[in-house]
């Protein structure tokens, strides 16, 4: 098979499969896993176990530890080095010699054993991340020592990318070899940490002056690569230069671009990595040793839960935040299978052995994303203080909350949720902020702000927060996903209340508000109108012509502003008295509303100056209610217009 046959198989299995794992919500890893155990000289045989595919297999490990460096700044690794160096070291270093430990026991060479212990340590960088953006964990406390141990496991892969192969030697020229490479690494890095930022920092700002998104991605292939190929003839690994080429980049502005830039490369030769890594599976072996695989997954899963709720308790955690670390953790990882393809090439391990760590690996990894599911409940059953904690910090939120009626409910307090408290504050109007951030909490409410730390994508913060007292609920972070759950319990809990959501753009503008959002605000639609503004007033454009364009724009835009601007006369005549403003009033149709069964049309509300802005029904709004819609049971009617003239259109709607 040529290497062109040989891509094009693997692109075309690729694709098909890793579509169909990304539509059930499985990681794509695990496709190209499949793709390559089913098509594998092991099984269907229509992909050779040739010196190409290890080869396109060797660049996707050169591109991820690419992308690992530049993920690395020294002052981040600075700032986190007590969770980093300290829980993220001992979660290694013990995962690693209880499984040496383990393995020796039961006959393994130690050589062996240092491979699969290395392997087994590892968790899932790309699969956890995924997963605590998703739930909103970040910033929780268990969700940054997650991150500051997957740090760590991915600055230990470089040691253990120099050591493994170096272990395929005899003891002594082993010992010669580890302290040679060390002496190389060291030189390397001091090179590299004194002389690398500077050097880097002027070559890009050389090549960015031409301007050119070409060359641009050239030199940062002829970069990543070079520093491969400098580290390969040194003794050292490719992927170790590739990781040090990424720390240099990432010292420098030039970072994000080439991130950017050197994505789709990465994603698609790691893609093939991971082909080439399920081509070693030999399923039948497997099969045959299912029994050695599920007491080995249960090992991996049972004791690095262990390690890891150990070290984290050992570091001052509480026990629930130590449980979820070890739930989070004890899974495994991507960087397995790459120390395990390693350990192949360096004849480590026998054949059997090597199946069923490999196959271990892959099951315990399918096991990521339910445990993460599940922690919070597990932790709950375990551990009764965290029931004790929950109330505390839901009475916190009650307690914040229970002198308010009428009070806005803010989804998160970053520098949109500050700056919109700020305004509702000089309004007079009352709020309480939920956010996930601790420090960002313990700051503002020392300060003086009613912010509280709680999920608002949970039932109980919401009650908490006084959902059904509030008269208004806004979601200022942007995570389309998080906010269609803040929606859907709203929806649920107390489908009166309006909701407003922010998003960065349009594109999820449809999905916010078929959810039940009452107004989704882009992001950059506003930023845009503030340029168009500024852009027509310095050409020369009259200032109350130009008011009037973005006031109009914004009317057929939000549908909740129609109405609002109705020209600098009207503005003016309303300004006279409070009681004109116009605002939005809600009006459920309970059984028995006489509304119910007639037709918008019917209502005449314009001889009161009174418009149906939206309906909610069953949760779902309306976004143009057609003249010839009929009003149900149930139905939310949202109206807009000057107070008394909405008592009026209200009475129409309950009495006829």
């Amino acid at each position: 098979m040529s290497a062109l046959e040989l891509v094009l198989l693997l692109l075309a299995a690729s694709v098909l499969v890793v579509g169909l794992f990304r539509s059930i919500g499985l990681p794509p890893i695990l496709g190209y896993l499949l793709v390559g155990a089913l098509a594998g000289p092991h099984a269907l045989a229509f992909i050779p176990d040739t010196d190409e595919a290890r080869q396109f297999a060797e660049y996707g490990i050169v591109f991820l530890m690419f992308s690992i460096g530049l993920e690395f700044s020294l002052p981040k690794l600075f700032s986190m080095k007590r969770v980093v160096f300290g829980l993220g070291g001992m979660q290694v270093a013990l995962s690693v010699a209880g499984v040496i430990t383990f393995a020796w026991l039961f006959g393994l060479s130690l050589k062996g054993a240092i491979a699969v212990g290395a392997a087994i340590a590892m968790s899932s960088t790309a699969v956890l991340i995924k997963l605590l953006v998703e739930r909103m964990e970040l910033d929780s406390a268990h969700g940054r020592q997650v991150i500051g141990v997957l740090l760590f496991q991915d600055l230990a892969v470089v040691p253990f990318l120099v050591v493994i192969p170096v272990l395929s030697l005899g003891a002594e020229e082993s010992m010669e070899a580890l302290a040679l490479a060390g002496v190389k690494a060291a030189v390397a890095l001091t090179l590299i940490l004194y002389l690398g930022p500077r050097l880097m920092q002027r070559w890009f700002f050389v090549v960015a002056q031409r301007k050119s998104p070409e060359l641009f991605m050239l030199n940062v292939l002829l970069v990543t690569l070079g520093m491969a190929f400098a580290t390969e003839h040194a003794g050292l690994s490719l992927a170790l230069g590739a990781f040090l080429a990424g720390m240099l980049i990432s010292e420098t502005q030039y970072r994000y671009q080439v991130e950017e830039d050197i994505k789709p490369f990465r994603d698609v030769l790691l893609g093939l990595f991971f082909v080439t890594i399920g081509m070693k599976l030999n399923l039948a072996l497997v099969l045959s040793e299912l029994f050695f695989v599920l007491v080995t997954v249960l090992f991996i899963l049972i004791g690095k839960f262990v390690v890891a709720a150990a070290a984290s308790r050992f570091f001052g955690s509480s026990p629930g935040t130590a449980l979820r670390v070890g739930l989070w953790l004890c899974a495994g990882g991507e960087f397995g299978f790459v120390l395990m393809a390693l350990a192949d090439s360096a004849n480590l391990l026998p054949d059997r052995i090597l199946q069923i760590v490999l196959a271990s690996l892959l099951l315990s990894l399918l096991t990521a994303p339910i445990l993460a599911h599940y922690a919070d409940r597990i932790v709950l059953r375990l551990v009764p203080s965290e029931w004790l904690m929950r109330s505390m910090q839901l009475t916190s939120i009650a307690a914040q909350s229970l002198a308010t009626d009428g009070h806005a409910i803010v989804c998160g307090y970053g520098r949109n949720g500050q700056y919109l408290g700020r305004f509702l504050e000089n309004e007079g109007i009352s709020f309480i902020a939920l956010d996930l951030d601790p420090e960002r909490v313990r700051e503002a409410a020392a300060a003086g702000e009613t912010v509280v730390f709680g999920d608002a994508g949970k039932r109980e913060t919401l009650i908490a927060a006084g959902l059904t007292r509030a008269s208004i609920v806004v979601i200022t972070f942007v995570d389309t996903e998080a906010a269609l759950r803040v929606i859907h319990l709203v929806n649920e809990l107390h489908a009166e209340v309006p909701v407003v959501v922010r998003t960065f753009d349009e594109r999820d503008y449809d999905k916010l508000s078929s959810a039940g959002a009452t107004e989704v605000v882009p992001e950059s639609l506003e930023s845009s109108l503030m340029l168009a503004t500024h852009a027509l007033v310095l050409l020369g454009i009259p200032l109350h012509r130009v008011l009037k364009r973005i006031r109009q724009f914004r009317g057929d835009r939000y549908h909740l502003l129609r109405g609002l601007y109705r020209g600098a006369e009207h503005l003016a005549e309303e300004a006279a008295t409070d009681q004109q403003h116009t605002r939005l009033h809600s009006v459920p149709l309970a059984p028995g509303a006489w509304a119910i069964g007639h037709r918008i049309d019917e209502f005449h509300f314009n001889d009161i100056r009174v418009e149906v802005s939206a309906i909610r029904r069953r949760g779902i709004r309306a976004l143009e209610p057609s003249s010839d819609l009929a009003f149900e049971s149930g139905d939310v009617v949202v109206l807009l217009g000057a107070p008394a003239e909405l008592a009026q259109a209200e009475s129409r709607l309950l009495k006829g």
